[in-house]
């Protein structure tokens, strides 16, 4: 993929094609039909790469306070001004923070479908946390957003599954 700025706007080119991403959205392509995906936002137990270790349970507070705030969303790149869609279905499992979410945005939904964006993180409040030499173990977090990124902090939260 190669990447020039142009004027505030970023050029994408992808397989021959140019998408042009302005101020606020994700590519200037018109609104398609929802694309789904699946995929863990964290995986519990694995440092990431800033030192940080979720552990199981670590959300469970958070979803259960905000279960009837309505579906969270799904930035670009964890930016609250590019929202790409909605998770519909979150929930810890044996592994981690597993997602089923719907994207909405023509550009996003294209980049997950080629594989060329795979990753997945979210954005957080550490609410308890203990030091290690290594980093941080993440007792408990308030989640606040997931977001499609091309480089996780976790390498190993990434999109499993897309449908259209």
């Amino acid at each position: 993929m190669d990447r020039a700025a142009h004027a505030g706007r970023l050029t994408v080119r992808h397989r021959g094609a140019a998408r042009f991403l302005g101020s606020g959205e994700v590519s200037g392509a018109p609104p398609v039909v929802p694309v789904r995906f699946a995929g863990y936002a964290a995986i519990f137990g694995q440092r990431d790469l800033g030192g940080d270790v979720i552990q199981p349970g670590a959300f469970a507070r958070s979803l259960a306070a905000r279960a009837s705030d309505g579906p969270l969303p799904v930035f670009w790149q964890h930016r609250p001004d590019r929202r790409i869609g909605t998770i519909d279905t979150i929930a810890e499992d044996e592994r981690g923070l597993r997602v089923i979410g719907t994207l909405t945005d023509a550009g996003a939904a294209a980049l997950l479908r080629d594989r060329t964006v795979r990753g997945l993180s979210f954005g957080y409040c550490a609410t308890a946390a203990r030091r290690t030499a290594a980093g941080r173990d993440l007792q408990a977090v308030d989640l606040f957003e997931v977001s499609l990124v091309t480089q996780p902090m976790q390498p190993l939260a990434q999109v499993h599954l897309v449908r259209p």
